[in-house]
């Protein structure tokens, strides 16, 4: 929830702040941003406060309180205390990944996230694909190779 048409907090405004945090690498994913993955669900501006709500991609995600610094870190020089949590008010779905953030994932050899009969080798296309594990480097990741290109790759996880 963005209100972008709400007043100006001391002159700054939730969509400012919401564009400051969705530009964060994501650590485990560096070619997505935050921003990219969907995770900010909520951002609020008052006169003494940000606070900032954010979606995890999986319950014990690792990577939360890295994300959680990197947003108090951003929003630092706007004067004011900020608080940042997680929220599992709506669930996280690989649905809220951007088209770019699908493009990004593939440009690095990260098959995006699909149906697992339905990944595709994200060097040549092939849907000619075997899992090698289901446990990637990261919860949300499984590995793959192709059986064209003879590559190996990733998958993003659908949830």
């Amino acid at each position: 929830m963005i209100a972008g048409t709400a007043p100006r907090a001391g002159g700054l405004t939730n969509r400012e702040v919401h564009k400051a945090i969705a530009a964060i690498p994501d650590p485990e994913l560096p070619v997505l941003t935050i921003g990219d993955l969907g995770m900010v669900h909520r951002v609020q501006v008052s006169h003494d406060l940000i606070l900032v709500r954010i979606l995890p991609t999986f319950v014990g995600c690792p990577a939360i309180e890295l994300i959680s610094n990197a947003i108090r870190d951003r929003l630092a020089p706007f004067g004011r205390p900020v608080d940042v949590g997680t929220t599992f008010e709506v669930p996280w779905t690989s649905d809220r990944i951007s088209r770019r953030g699908r493009r990004s994932l593939e440009a690095a050899g990260i098959a995006p996230p699909s149906d697992p009969a339905l990944v595709r080798c994200p060097w040549c296309a092939s849907a000619r694909v075997a899992m090698d594990s289901a446990f990637g480097p990261t919860l949300c990741r499984a590995l793959y190779y192709c059986r064209d290109c003879r590559q190996p790759f990733e998958a993003l996880k659908s949830v």
